[in-house]
C-alpha cells in the first residue's frame, strides 16, 4: 500500500481535483512503526537528505526519569497500562508517546516517539 502526504483528492464541498500531475517522492509517507514489548530489535530507515533515522520496532527497557533525586535509572517494561493516542493500543502494547506504561520501578509517562527516536524515554509519576 502506497502512503501519500498530499492535497487532498477532494474539496471540501466533496467535488474532486483533477490531478495535473502524477506523485513525487518528496511527498512519500510511510507506515507507522508500532513499537511493541519484547526484546530491542531496531531498523534503520533512510530519510530526506541522506540521513538515517533508527526505528524502534520492539523494546523491553525505558530510561526513567526520577524527578524527585532527579537521576536517570534504566527499568523494565512490563505492560501498558494505558495510552491517549489509540484505546486498542494498550491491550495490544503498543509505545507511542504520551503512553502511560508499568515497570519494574512504578508507572511512567513516554516522552519520547520510540518509533522516531528509536529508544523510550519516560518520566516516573508513581
Amino acid at each position: 500500500m502506497v502512503v501519500i502526504q498530499r492535497r487532498s483528492k477532494r474539496k471540501s464541498t466533496g467535488g474532486r481535483y483533477h490531478s495535473v500531475r502524477g506523485k513525487r517522492r518528496y511527498e512519500m509517507g510511510r507506515l507507522p512503526t508500532l513499537t511493541k514489548i519484547g526484546e530491542t530489535k531496531n531498523k534503520a530507515v533512510k530519510t530526506k537528505g541522506g540521513s538515517k533515522k533508527i526505528r524502534l520496532l520492539t523494546s523491553k527497557t525505558a530510561n526513567l526519569l526520577d524527578k524527585k533525586t532527579n537521576k536517570h535509572i534504566k527499568a523494565a517494561i512490563e505492560t501498558v497500562v494505558e495510552t491517549p493516542a489509540n484505546r486498542h493500543f494498550a491491550r495490544r502494547n503498543i509505545l507511542t508517546k504520551g503512553t502511560i506504561i508499568q515497570t519494574d520501578k512504578g508507572k511512567a509517562k513516554v516522552t519520547s516517539r520510540p518509533g522516531q527516536d528509536g529508544i523510550v524515554n519516560a518520566v516516573l509519576i508513581s
